[in-house]
């Protein structure tokens, strides 16, 4: 997927003004509408020229592609950096652009999160309810377990007086409720933007994602754990420890343990309703021989052993 320099196509500087970046629009749109310009680009030049315009018009998507950076350049392979948009306040809404065919870079950037409707605003009258907003959060693991409350420090852009896109911060206490799972949204009431007349506050929606942990990953309400045991305990069988978010428990590994394989500890991952489970995956590591004692253990077993892991494939 192609970066695309939404500066560069409305050839305007990064600093550019509002009003600037309006009026560059005006004006190439009408050199490259399909029904002034006959040349064979005209329309692609269009298309690519909306959605440039439909970024940085908006302070809010704007100031979220900002933070990409500027060391990217037209063209360069891209692919959005995990949870790039962290942090970030949206108050949502349908992009205007006529139902235009966004490309790939806008849709892995703006897809969803521009996607989510005005169902939060409901006129009446003079009177109307603010609109939502809503922003990803991430989290610790141990916070979906026990539950947490945590500082969340949100960014929202707003233009200033001289037209310029500016960034403010708010940062709000929010209460992690047990159980919580990735992609699921913790509503605050009356934290979104001001209602006009008698219309009340919208509200503001968080999404959950979580940090990368050392060793658990998650999917969905379950858990999973690369846990390494020895040669002699995937052979023999064992009874080892294995670690778990909600604390250590004993666990048999079965004699003739393979590698890659799923055991599970039911109800012990993300304790939603109903409770995941965590899902040991064993990982046979091999003791290094760095020693000459070590060495000579496995040339025993070379020879005591005669084990050829290639004799299927015939050689």
């Amino acid at each position: 997927m192609d970066y695309k320099d939404y500066y560069t196509i409305m050839g305007v500087e990064r600093d550019a003004k509002q009003d600037e970046i309006k009026r560059a629009y005006k004006k190439l749109a009408r050199k490259y509408h399909p029904d002034v310009n006959k040349a064979e680009d005209a329309e692609a030049r269009f298309k690519e020229l909306g959605e440039a315009y439909d970024v940085l018009k908006d302070p809010e998507k704007r100031a979220a592609y900002d933070q990409l950076g500027a060391n990217w350049k037209a063209g360069q392979d891209f692919n959005p950096p995990p949870n790039w948009d962290e942090g970030y306040e949206f108050s949502g809404g349908y992009s205007d652009g006529d139902g235009a065919d966004y490309s790939d870079f806008f849709e892995s950037l703006f897809g969803q999160q521009f996607n989510q409707g005005q169902a939060g605003r409901q006129q009446a009258g003079f009177n109307a309810r603010g609109q939502d907003h809503h922003a990803k959060v991430s989290i610790e693991l141990m916070d979906a377990y026990y539950g947490a409350i945590h500082s969340i420090t949100l960014n929202a852009a707003e233009l200033d007086a001289n037209g310029q896109v500016v960034t403010k911060q708010r940062t709000l206490k929010v209460k992690i409720p047990k159980g919580v799972k990735k992609g699921q949204r913790i509503r605050l009431a009356g934290q979104g933007s001001a209602g006009i007349g008698q219309g009340g506050k919208g509200d503001l929606y968080l999404e959950i994602d979580f940090k990368a942990h050392p060793f658990y990953r998650v999917d969905g309400h379950d858990v999973y754990l690369d846990l390494p045991i020895t040669p002699w305990e995937a052979a023999l069988g064992a009874s080892i420890k294995v670690p778990t978010p909600d604390g250590p428990v004993d666990m048999k590994i079965p004699a003739g343990t393979k590698g890659g394989g799923k055991m599970r500890l039911k109800g012990r991952g993300i304790p939603s309703i109903p409770p995941g489970d965590l899902y040991v995956v064993p990982q046979i590591t091999l003791p290094a021989a760095d020693t000459e004692e070590a060495k000579a253990l496995y040339q025993q077993m070379e020879q005591t052993l005669g084990y050829n892991p290639r004799s299927k494939l015939g050689v």
